[in-house]
């Protein structure tokens, strides 16, 4: 068994304001404010123990073409309490959803930049 942890996640973001909209109103994430000055714009998120870096710098990546359902994507995962709650509440905001093909109650949206992420109910079991 391995003592590896994860410490963060870095999500390439073309409009930290926008960005921040999504994970900070939306998804409710809290703002670190401890990130230094590292010579580009972005923001750490604190989630669960660990961090979600917003990076705004240029895409290698293309933004367009990714699957459609974003769980054939690489995405973040996020474990939220009420599932039907945080669906309600992208819906809301006009953020399109996809749910679960594996069985379990989880959901995935995009984010501005078209970023996967998933709500996985928290009482869910984790796959093996």
């Amino acid at each position: 068994m391995t003592e590896a942890r994860i410490h963060h996640v870095s999500v390439v973001v073309a409009d930290l304001r926008a960005a921040l909209r999504f994970y900070v109103d939306l998804l409710g994430l809290e703002v670190d404010e401890a990130r230094p000055s590292m010579g580009f714009d972005g923001a750490w998120l604190k989630v669960g123990g660990q961090q979600v870096h917003l990076l705004q710098v240029d895409n290698p990546d293309p933004v367009s073409g990714r699957p459609a359902h974003a769980g054939r994507d690489r995405h973040l995962a996020l474990l939220v309490p009420r599932l039907e709650g945080w669906v309600a509440r992208l819906e809301q905001a006009g953020v399109a959803i996809t749910r679960s093909r594996s069985g379990r109650k989880a959901v995935f949206a995009r984010d501005p930049d078209g970023n996967a992420v998933e709500l996985i109910e928290a009482t869910a079991q984790p796959e093996e």
